[in-house]
């Protein structure tokens, strides 16, 4: 698509979903919404456009296309091992209730697998775990509690599967995993645009990975400032595996080794 083209598609997503795509890489996006159209089967996007206002489910489709999904129970095995047995501790000893943020949460494993670390260091306590995504589909199935494939549940424990998970039919290895009541009921999942809207403030850790890495480099930078400042002093920054803050000094971060980043206590 050209580039007067994805102006329009740009203010008519805009308009209608109110996601801005100015705040994203070009050449990923554009090569996302060709896809689109042509699995949609309409001959142009005006003609997609004049569907959408007229259907919400397909609306909803488009929008949750959008926002893209990836993600997995302890994924980058090693870093969740880094919080379970440094960063976790260490913040407890600050705070005995904690204040966590999973921003993109996706379907759900990213704050289920904090609330499985949590109530195995804690398991008399309640923290405060708010899991935020734009996705209003990955959020449904993120309440549903699943259900999760064997492979999304790859890096769970036996014993952490028997305890905080349960079948989701006769044949767990074709019908998936659904979470726990229990711990489904230590997360609030809610919907919010990491992009336009106000973040809660004194967060003792936030959770983004393998989320940015779709956003512009300026989009990032004001990202990262955003959740510098709704970080208490001395609250971690957890980001995916191969991301890297750049400036991170400027914004105010020191390193805490790889994939975290602290704001200072002073």
């Amino acid at each position: 698509m050209d580039q007067e083209l994805y102006g329009q598609v740009k203010r008519s997503v805009k308009s209608l979903l109110n996601i801005n795509l100015d705040q994203y890489k070009d050449e990923q996006m554009r090569r996302r919404l060709d896809a689109w159209l042509s699995r949609s089967g309409a001959t142009s996007w005006p003609a997609y456009f004049r569907r959408v206002r007229s259907d919400p489910d397909e609306l909803a489709r488009f929008r949750n296309y959008l926002t893209i999904n990836v993600s997995a129970f302890f994924r980058d095995p090693e870093r969740w091992q880094t919080l379970r047995q440094k960063v976790l501790p260490e913040l407890l000893k600050a705070r005995p209730r904690l204040r966590l943020w999973s921003a993109g949460c996706s379907v759900g494993p990213e704050p289920y697998s904090l609330a499985i670390v949590l109530d195995e260091l804690t398991p008399l306590r309640r923290h405060y775990l708010l899991a935020t995504d734009l996705d209003r589909g990955a959020l449904d199935k993120a309440r549903a509690r699943g259900p999760f494939t064997a492979e999304d549940i790859q890096h769970v424990t036996p014993a952490e599967r028997a305890q905080y998970f349960q079948p989701a039919g006769p044949s767990a290895k074709t019908d998936g995993w659904y979470v726990s009541p229990s711990l489904a009921r230590r997360v609030e999942f809610r919907e919010h645009n990491l992009l336009a809207d106000e973040f809660e403030a004194d967060f003792d850790l936030i959770i983004c990975r393998n989320v940015v890495i779709y956003f512009t480099e300026a989009a990032k930078a004001g990202l990262y400032r955003k959740f510098y400042a709704a970080l208490r002093p001395g609250g971690l920054l957890f980001v995916g595996g191969t991301e890297i803050i750049s400036h991170a000094q400027e914004i105010g971060f020191r390193n805490y080794g790889i994939s975290f980043y602290q704001r200072p206590d002073r």
